[in-house]
């Protein structure tokens, strides 16, 4: 299973600036984020005390789904 940072990834070239992209860049240049995770909590507590934008977590909530989808392929 891929990590959820490398899931994110493909959100960095969008040409739209939507709150996707936005998580997905802040993700690349956070060096502390943990880039190699694929826990839920892991991830979602690090955001709840690290949140780039107001919207962050509900974001993440709405990818994370999608990302559970994917790997479950």
């Amino acid at each position: 299973m891929r990590s959820f940072y490398h899931y994110m990834m493909r959100f960095r070239g969008n040409k739209q600036q939507d709150h996707e992209k936005q998580l997905a860049d802040w993700m690349f240049e956070d060096h502390s984020f943990p880039k190699q995770s694929t826990s839920y909590h892991e991830v979602s507590d690090y955001l709840e005390w690290n949140a780039p934008f107001p919207e962050a977590l509900r974001v993440f909530d709405r990818v994370w789904e999608s990302y559970q989808m994917e790997e479950q392929e």
